[in-house]
């Protein structure tokens, strides 16, 4: 039997018995040794593509393109390709005024306005929804009442002057599917730039998660541009932006509930086998570099909060051209892990799909005394592995005391370990493996949900519902399932109920 090792000092320690415990001290020790980390002399490029949806994934992608250094596309083969789609055309016009500055043979910078048709043009491509389904995927099989997702007197905004999910799924997919399919198009134009980058490419997919614009739009968006364009071929990762605690409100936290629950049944493998094994394969999970979840900062206002999330995700996508991206990815045990050692560590995500995000400032401590209660996390999450990202000149005894918050914080399996290559002025650091039922978040918005009229709750839905499905409702097919039917139908997914609403008994999963 193989000793282990202790990770600081390189004593053997007491025989480790089971598989699944030499396994996971493997991995510990190749994280340790820093296996996922790029040379920083590395002249490799590592393309970083964007799509923004919606007005917080335009302005995450406005702040890339005005914060992107001079020399970020100098390397042979570098390449960037963003994409910002909303509905209507205020946070689209400072890209396209942004775009002028970058050359053109080697970026290509696009934007989508969509505009909101009248209700009778909507129904009108609805009508056409099934042909459309079955021509993009031959075993589509269609629910007669699958059409009915979106009734004629469903307002084309709620009482707050959003545009429902429902009713945003719709005009993406009229602009996709109808009308000369100008956002077909435009996303296979962004998959040919894509795969045109000489280097590795990931595909980054920002919105915000209580937005109802950009979250109904990017679900599909992303099964459209990962499972169809790109065939699977490029990695794609979201990234959800939180909604700020000052935003709660009882219509977006119904609005969040519905959205957790569609990334769940996407990024939960068990789950996602459970949908594709009706809805098929295009209902795999898009996100094939996994999801990373950004909370914004409690002790600022809603407009600082947003333009620090923006900063922060713009120096994540750019610093080093992008070998900070994918050195994150790397540590998730997804990317470029070798066959020798790491890959054998790897294990499936399942539940723990969700990775967040954190940052703060280099030049003093937390703010708060409860960095768990300040980034919306329960008491029972614990991390394996944490790495703190400073500049190479960061003040040490600062880093120190942010290693120490994040090691009361969350005692993870080892210390804190620091590394450098970050942005001057900002700390970064990445939370793996979290579960729904870990974010404070979680619960409260499935309340909302519960708390919300019957007949308002359909609106709230995206997904699935060109199948006929109302995830977040009791399937009406198969008892104990979640999905229930429009109509008549008798379309069925195989995701117990009670493990979407994080009611399960049986372990975390």
């Amino acid at each position: 039997m193989n000793a282990g090792l202790d990770l600081l000092r390189g004593r053997p320690l007491p025989a480790i018995g089971t598989t699944e415990a030499k396994l996971q001290q493997r991995k510990l020790d190749a994280l340790k040794r820093g296996i996922h980390r790029i040379p920083q002399s590395s002249e490799h490029p590592y393309g970083v593509h964007l799509i923004g949806v919606g007005g917080a994934g335009a302005r995450v992608i406005q702040s890339v393109l005005r914060s992107a250094p001079a020399d970020l596309l100098d390397q042979p083969g570098s390449r960037l390709t963003a994409l910002a789609v909303d509905i209507g055309d205020e946070e689209l016009a400072p890209v396209r005024s942004l775009a002028t500055t970058f050359p053109t043979d080697r970026s290509q910078i696009e934007t989508i306005a969509l505009d909101i048709p009248t209700m009778e043009e909507l129904q009108s491509s609805l009508a056409r929804y099934i042909d459309f389904l079955e021509l993009e995927y031959p075993l589509y099989h269609p629910n007669p009442d699958s059409t009915a997702w979106l009734p004629p007197e469903t307002p084309m905004r709620d009482s707050s002057g959003s545009i429902p999910r429902a009713v945003a799924k719709a005009i993406y997919g009229r602009a996709y599917y109808d009308c000369g399919r100008p956002v077909f198009k435009a996303l296979k134009r962004f998959a040919a730039s894509v795969e045109a980058t000489g280097g590795d490419s990931v595909v980054c997919i920002v919105f915000g998660l209580g937005g109802g614009t950009g979250s109904a739009i990017a679900m599909d968006l992303a099964r459209h541009l990962s499972s169809g364009l790109l065939g699977r071929r490029v990695l794609v990762t979201g990234v959800g932006i939180a909604p700020h605690p000052h935003e709660d409100s009882a219509a977006q936290g119904a609005r969040l509930h519905t959205v957790f629950s569609e990334l769940d049944v996407l990024c939960d493998e068990t789950k996602n086998k459970g949908v594709t094994v009706s809805c098929g394969d295009l209902f795999k999970n898009p996100f094939t570099a996994g999801f990373l979840v950004v909370p914004q900062p409690r002790g600022q206002s809603t407009d600082q909060a947003r333009e620090t999330v923006n900063r922060r995700l713009a120096s994540l996508f750019l610093e080093r051209r992008g070998a900070n991206l994918w050195e994150a990815l790397r540590l998730l045990n997804w990317v470029a892990a070798p066959s020798t050692q790491h890959s054998a560590a790897r294990t499936p995500w399942g539940s723990r799909w969700i990775h967040m995000f954190g940052f703060g400032a280099d030049d003093e401590g937390p703010r708060t005394n409860d960095l768990r209660a300040d980034l919306g996390l329960l008491a029972d999450y614990q991390p394996e592995f944490l790495e703190l990202r400073t500049a190479e000149d960061a003040d040490d005894s600062v880093a120190q005391i942010w290693s120490n918050a994040l090691d009361a914080a969350f005692s993870p399996e080892v210390p804190t370990h620091r590394i450098d290559g970050g942005p001057p002025g900002t700390i970064q650091y990445l939370l793996p493996r979290i579960a729904l039922k870990d974010l404070a978040a979680f619960n409260t918005a499935r309340d909302a949900y519960d708390a919300s009229p019957v007949a308002q709750r359909q609106a709230l839905h995206a997904l699935l519902l060109e199948q006929g499905l109302l995830l977040c409702e009791p399937s009406t097919t198969i008892e104990g399932m979640a999905g229930a039917n429009l109509g008549r139908g008798k379309q069925w997914i195989a995701v117990p109920f009670d493990q979407l609403r994080g009611e399960e008994t049986d372990g975390r999963g």
